[in-house]
C-alpha cells in the first residue's frame, strides 16, 4: 500500500517523519527529537550514536550493555563508577570481587621500561608527554613553553633558535647575539656621530 504524503515512520515513537525533521540511523528515521539514547535518554549526534539491530545507544551504555566485561575493560573514569547497570538490565556485581591493583608501580624501573622515561621541559622543568611535545634545540618542550625567551612570541621551525639551551625567536637571536655595528640593526649612523 503506498504511503500517501507521508514520510518513513520514526524508529521510536512510529509517527511520520517528515524530510525536514528526519535523522536516519542504520536504515531507519528518526525525529530529532526521538533521536537519543534507549538507556539513558541522552540527546545523540551521527558522532555519539551506537546502534545495535534496531536499538540506538550512546556509546557509553552501548559499551556497558554490549561491550566487553571483567577486569581491565574499564572506559576511562567510567570503570571507577559504582554504576550497577540496573537501568540497563544487567548484572555486573561480582560474587567475589578480586582485590585492587595498587595505583603505584610496585617496581619503577619495569614501569620506566614498559612506558618509557617521561622526559622533562627545559622552561617549565615538568613532564612532556607525546601529544604535547614539540622538539627544538633537541629538548623536548610543551606547546605553551616552545616561547622566544626574550619576548615570549610563540615559535615554530622557521623562525626558532637556541643558544645555550634557551629558544629565541630570530629577531631577538639577531638584536642579542649577532654581530654588532652599522648595518646589523645594532648602531645606526647618527648614534655613532654623537
Amino acid at each position: 500500500m503506498p504511503n500517501w504524503g507521508g514520510g518513513a515512520k520514526c524508529g521510536a515513537c512510529d509517527k511520520t517523519v517528515y524530510h525536514a525533521e528526519e535523522i536516519q540511523c542504520n536504515g531507519r528515521s528518526f525525529h530529532k527529537t526521538c533521536f537519543h539514547c534507549m538507556a539513558c535518554r541522552k540527546a545523540l549526534d551521527s558522532t555519539t550514536v551506537a546502534a545495535h539491530e534496531s536499538e540506538i545507544y550512546c556509546k557509553t551504555c552501548y559499551g556497558r550493555k554490549y561491550g566487553p566485561k571483567g577486569i581491565g575493560f574499564g572506559q576511562g573514569a567510567g570503570c571507577l563508577s559504582t554504576d550497577t547497570g540496573e537501568h540497563l538490565g544487567l548484572d555486573l556485581q561480582q560474587s567475589s570481587p578480586k582485590p585492587a591493583r595498587p595505583s603505584t608501580p610496585t617496581n619503577p624501573s619495569k614501569f620506566a621500561k614498559k612506558f618509557g622515561d617521561v622526559e622533562k621541559c627545559p622552561r617549565c622543568a615538568k613532564s612532556v608527554y607525546a601529544a604535547e611535545k614539540i622538539m627544538g634545540g633537541g629538548k623536548p618542550w610543551h606547546k605553551t613553553c616552545f616561547r622566544c625567551a626574550i619576548c615570549g612570541k610563540s615559535l615554530e621551525s622557521t623562525n626558532v633558535t637556541d643558544k645555550d639551551g634557551e629558544l629565541y625567536c630570530k629577531v631577538c637571536y639577531a638584536k642579542n647575539f649577532g654581530p654588532k655595528g652599522i648595518g646589523f640593526g645594532g648602531l645606526t649612523q647618527v648614534e655613532k656621530k654623537e
